[in-house]
């Protein structure tokens, strides 16, 4: 099969969509052609071929994530994918691939649908976004199939688009990186130590982990991650655990050393999030994990932690401390390799055949 990826992300930042690009490319292209159409520039250690489509960015925009110009497609982030869309179509054209896979939201999965339709190929959305206004465009693109990254979010696609076809896939992780042993990262950090790790804005909650953790009266807390909300973390963090509190900014290959180094791993990101593969990443490394108590955590973290309500600042904190106090054994590291990218990216082909 010839199959091309599409994220305007990848070779930029490092993020769960970026990660599922990466990883299920580089398996599928053991067996079949696979092109990935990015922005940034090949490392030269990819598997597959990087088609490098160059964006002049401005990181100092504001997200539009919430405001009506995103609702609309219109923010600065957006407009950037359109342009992007109208520089790939004809390369999808010219390199008549059997499967297309657009990972962004906005105007890349319709330009997608358009162009996969005159080149004879399948297009294939996966649901990175979580339930949502993106996912909803992206199921009203029509695609061939829509991969949910739950079975909640399978559900809701259905009731969504009736008419297209559907099929429940997970995020993974590489348990051959992501293991506990190994170095350590030096967090000068007092032990034990609550890790997050996330993009700094609104949804993912990180204040509402600091102010839990406050409560904990001896626990330290990392965050792990860069965004729109750093300054007031930083300021939240700071003046409510003073030196037990502290920020990094790891690049994404060293993020093992940083799991390493923690005790547990919480993220309260809102219950729309489709999968959040920190979460395995974390348990990989065989990290308890609390997390947002809601369908999809439930089926990524099942015995492997606690779920809780993270609004309930006294609830969270003391199910950090029950985490914190509980010998989990082994059952982080078992579950996680449930979710192993090898077992995923087969998913991926048989799915792929089949279309």
């Amino acid at each position: 099969m010839k199959i091309a990826f599409l994220n305007i992300y990848n070779g930029v930042i490092d993020r769960g969509a970026e990660t599922f690009v990466k990883e299920v490319a580089s398996r599928l292209a053991k067996r079949h052609t696979v092109s990935v159409f990015q922005s940034g520039k090949p490392t030269g250690k990819e598997k597959y071929k990087v088609e490098h489509i160059p964006v002049n960015w401005n990181w100092k925009k504001k997200s539009g994530v919430g405001t009506l110009m995103g609702f609309l497609f219109l923010d600065y982030w957006n407009r950037q994918i359109f342009l992007f869309s109208l520089r790939v179509i004809p390369k999808i054209l010219k390199g008549k691939y059997d499967i297309v896979v657009p990972v962004n939201g906005g105007w890349l999965p319709a330009w997608m649908r358009i162009a996969s339709w005159l080149s004879r190929g399948k297009l294939v959305i996966t649901g990175q976004s979580g339930i949502g206004w993106d996912d909803r465009n992206n199921l009203w693109s029509f695609p061939n199939c829509f991969v949910a990254l739950s079975p909640t979010a399978e559900n809701w696609a259905k009731k969504v688009n009736p008419f297209i076809k559907t099929a429940y896939i997970p995020n993974g992780v590489d348990t051959s990186r992501f293991k506990p042993k190994g170095i350590k990262i030096n967090t000068g950090l007092k032990r034990p130590i609550v890790l997050s790790v996330g993009a700094f804005t609104k949804t993912k909650r990180l204040d509402l982990t600091i102010r839990a953790v406050s409560k904990l009266g001896n626990a330290s807390l990392l965050l792990v991650g860069d965004g729109d909300l750093h300054k007031e973390l930083q300021n939240l963090g700071k003046n409510l655990l003073g030196k037990r509190f502290r920020i990094l900014k790891v690049p994404y290959e060293k993020m093992p050393q940083v799991y390493r180094a923690a005790d547990i791993f919480t993220l309260a990101s809102e219950a729309y999030y489709s999968f959040e593969i920190v979460l395995v990443e974390a348990m990989a490394t065989n990290l308890p994990v609390v997390a947002n108590k809601d369908s999809i955590r439930a089926r990524i973290v099942e015995g492997s932690g606690i779920l809780v309500d993270p609004t309930d600042t006294k609830g969270y904190a003391t199910a950090l401390e029950n985490a914190l106090g509980v010998k989990w054994g082994e059952k982080p590291l078992v579950q996680a390799r449930k979710f192993d990218w090898d077992k995923i990216a087969l998913k991926y082909e048989r799915l792929f055949k089949s279309l």
